[in-house]
């Protein structure tokens, strides 16, 4: 980012910032039901997400375990949308199959997409799983003033998502969605 305007538009938009984090599992939730952190689910994912947020000088504000049903997963992010947090991260139900709704659960609840999100993660995800990728329906959008992103379950699509673009784009983001 060379550019003298880029970074004037980014002034004032560091961090750190707080996120919340909420996985959608059902096996994982018949398994461990509700849990306070992603250790005690053996959320890789989860852990993976938190270990990112940390080193990049965040806080993780909550993490929720929900069962794979439209009603967990809503009651969650509007648990989340009020709380603290200043970014919802969800993962896991964005894939095809007929257990996989997350996107139909968490996207009318937007008042605005951020549609860049899902076309970005998907060129990138190319280099690691190819064509594949069309298989994915990661997307990301406002409510309440908040950032919120669906990312897939696996933990590589998490690293990726998180760490190549979340949080080189957290202030920026943050600063626009809470205008």
């Amino acid at each position: 980012m060379n550019d003298p305007g880029a970074k004037e538009h980014d002034k004032g938009s560091r961090g750190p910032y707080s996120f919340a984090i909420i996985t959608i599992s059902s096996s994982r939730f018949e398994k461990f039901g509700s849990v306070s952190s992603p250790q005690e689910a053996d959320d890789r994912s989860g852990q993976v997400m938190e270990k990112l947020i940390l080193q990049g000088g965040h806080r993780v504000s909550s993490y929720q375990l929900v069962d794979d049903d439209r009603e967990s997963i809503t009651g969650a992010v509007d648990k989340a949308a009020a709380s603290d947090a200043h970014i919802i991260i969800t993962s896991g139900g964005t894939g095809l199959t007929s257990r996989d709704v997350t996107i139909e659960s968490v996207v009318p609840l937007f008042s605005k997409q951020m549609q860049g999100f899902g076309e970005l993660f998907r060129y990138k995800s190319i280099e690691q799983i190819g064509t594949s990728v069309i298989l994915t329906r990661a997307s990301a959008g406002v409510l309440s003033g908040k950032a919120v992103f669906c990312l897939p379950g696996s933990p590589a699509a998490v690293e990726l998502a998180l760490g190549g673009i979340i949080l080189p784009e957290a202030g920026h983001i943050v600063k626009h969605v809470g205008e």
